[in-house]
């Protein structure tokens, strides 16, 4: 099973993301509401996979991916952003990130994503 590891400082999009997970046979180990906080959970969980959104307080997910990326150079990190981020998403891109997924989520492209990322 998938270790994934969910960042996102709205609560209500990591519970819907663990569901979506969950449902397809991913196991959600932590969740994370800020980059500093998840390069933490990083630290302590090494999960396959995290999902990144990239406006956080504190600590933003190009910030927190770059420091992931540093920790692993191999992370799989995939960022998920709003319409209307796609400089922050293409700069995440630069910096390292697997994939990318527009808000709002789509269940089937978020699963195609992340297997995609794993090599499924």
């Amino acid at each position: 099973m998938n270790k994934v590891l969910i960042v996102d400082d709205a609560a209500f999009m990591r519970a819907t993301l663990k569901n979506m997970l969950e449902r397809n046979g991913y196991e959600v180990v932590g969740e994370a509401d800020n980059g500093e906080i998840a390069i933490k959970k990083y630290q302590a969980l090494i999960p396959d996979i995290v999902t990144m959104d990239i406006t956080m307080p504190k600590m933003d997910g190009i910030k927190s991916l770059q420091a992931i990326r540093a920790i692993n150079k191999n992370a799989n990190v995939v960022v998920i952003s709003a319409m209307g981020k796609e400089n922050l998403v293409r700069q995440a891109i630069i910096h390292g990130a697997k994939g990318f997924i527009l808000k709002p989520i789509k269940e089937d492209h978020l699963i195609k994503t992340l297997d995609k990322v794993q090599g499924k």
